[in-house]
């Protein structure tokens, strides 16, 4: 039978409508399933959003959201739908200190040359105030370091391997602490090894592109528009609005009977694409089955991190740059969304990663103390009037990534039948970002596919080591 006979009339539902829902949806309906997309908010993205604010009456995202050039599958779902040349890339990374004086890292060019990976970031981080002499060595022997294979299963937090290898506090505070750690938004000290040296590689190693960020020049909700249609297209649909409460298998029909708050639903297969917490709500209504304690156990290792952003609409322009790293202060990430999204208003996005102190205070003293800190970067704010403010705090922006937490992550097979499982914090190899969510999807969509006998290959591969990082091979452990 014809792998399109096999499919006809294969209804899959998938709940959630983050990106790991997304990217599992239209990667299924690609392949010839009927797809229905399950979203209990009124809109899609999840975590990775947009929404009118109405304390400003501006459409913003609950916060900036970027990917990188070694975000293959993120990259993938884009091409997909066709949003792909929404995305501005940036090879650069400009570092600000307090008082004003930049240093920009990224790839070193000459003419159209490019040094070979891993040395086209080395000129730009030897030549950057940010890092006094020692602090350059330090990193250089790090580097160098994380260059070996790390074991999959090494124990190790970031946090001890830095001491052990003599990291200084400069190299510590105004590269580990903020590049990296706010990159996987936990402390160092809650960061597994492996999952450090997988951003060093992937960002400042493997190559040039690999490192690029990007970032959508339109809201997100826009962004991820072309879903409903594409799914529409291909005989799917997308239910905005529907809690699912629960869900039973019917062995004689071997379906799904899904409850929702406005009725029962039918479907051959079901992914469960939800973050984890809501995977932990949903378990009670499943029905028994062998090993759903265990995964509950699973989802209960878990913990989330916070993000906060603050959006700032000033009479004046602040600044020509696009995006900043600021170093030394709570702020840590700096986006000009009137150059990035071409929007009105001198609008700035302010980025707070991996900290619950300032998460925690009131939103007076948030705002009061972010326009303090972005005037010792940017002047202009000192002289600027603030026309309009807006506080996000993304309390479950990410879940944490400490020394063992592999284990805790389950893989697409779930304990029930014809019920897979998506999301960022499945395992991918990836830590919580955009592209473990899009990895997510597509290998739940393989084993849908894989379940029919349809042993198709959806998950996009890495990219490859460029330069003589190819002589040196990837990372042992990471796919």
């Amino acid at each position: 039978m014809s792998t399109s006979a096999q499919l006809s009339g294969k209804l899959v539902t998938v709940i959630g409508g983050g990106v790991a829902g997304m990217s599992t949806a239209c990667a299924l309906a690609d392949a010839g399933f009927r797809v229905r997309l399950l979203e209990r908010r009124g809109y899609l993205g999840g975590r990775a959003s947009s929404y009118m604010h109405p304390g400003v009456g501006e459409t913003i995202d609950n916060c900036q959201h970027v990917l990188f050039g070694c975000c293959t599958n993120l990259q993938g779902f884009y091409r997909r739908i066709g949003v792909a040349e929404r995305i501005h890339w940036s090879s650069a990374m400009t570092m600000i200190e307090p008082g004003g004086r930049r240093s920009v890292l990224g790839p070193s060019r000459f003419g159209s040359f490019t040094l070979p990976a891993p040395l086209h970031a080395l000129p730009k981080l030897m030549a950057a105030h940010a890092f006094a002499l020692a602090d350059k060595v330090a990193l250089g022997r790090a580097f160098a370091a994380l260059a070996r294979p790390v074991p999959l299963d090494s124990t190790e937090s970031l946090g001890d391997w830095l001491k052990r290898h003599k990291q200084t506090r400069g190299a510590v505070e105004r590269f580990w602490r903020l590049v990296i750690a706010s990159a996987l938004n936990a402390e160092i000290d809650e960061i597994a090894l492996p999952y450090a040296a997988k951003v060093i590689r992937e960002l400042f190693m493997n190559s040039a592109f690999a490192g690029s960020m990007g970032m959508s020049t339109v809201p997100l909700s826009e962004l991820y528009a072309p879903v409903m249609p594409y799914l529409e297209a291909r005989g799917g649909s997308v239910l905005l609005n529907t809690h699912v409460e629960g869900a039973e298998w019917v062995e004689e029909l071997s379906q799904w009977v899904i409850h929702t708050r406005t009725g029962e639903v039918r479907s051959d297969f079901v992914v469960a694409a939800l973050p984890f917490e809501g995977m932990a709500k949903l378990l009670p209504a499943l029905p028994p089955a062998e090993g759903a304690d265990a995964l509950a156990r699973q989802i209960e290792r878990h913990e989330h991190w916070p993000i906060c952003s603050v959006h700032l609409w000033f009479d004046r322009e602040i600044t020509e740059l696009e995006h900043a790293v600021l170093l030394d202060r709570e702020i840590h990430w700096m986006y000009n969304q009137s150059r990035l999204q071409g929007r009105g208003g001198n609008y700035i996005e302010l980025v707070v990663s991996a900290t619950r102190t300032f998460a925690a205070l009131p939103r007076e003293d948030a705002i009061a103390q972010a326009l303090r800190e972005l005037a010792e970067f940017f002047p202009t704010v000192k002289e600027a009037k603030v026309e309009k403010v807006a506080l996000v705090k993304e309390v479950r922006a990410t879940f944490g990534v400490p020394p063992g937490i592999d284990a805790a992550r389950p893989g697409a097979i779930s304990p029930w039948p014809n019920l897979f499982l998506a999301g960022d914090w499945v395992q991918t190899g990836w830590p919580s970002t955009m592209e473990s969510g899009a990895r997510s999807g597509h290998l739940a969509a393989e084993a849908v596919c894989a379940a029919i006998g349809d042993l198709r290959k959806i998950l996009v591969e890495d990219l490859k080591p460029r330069g003589l990082m190819r002589l040196i091979g990837r990372c042992s452990g990471f796919p």
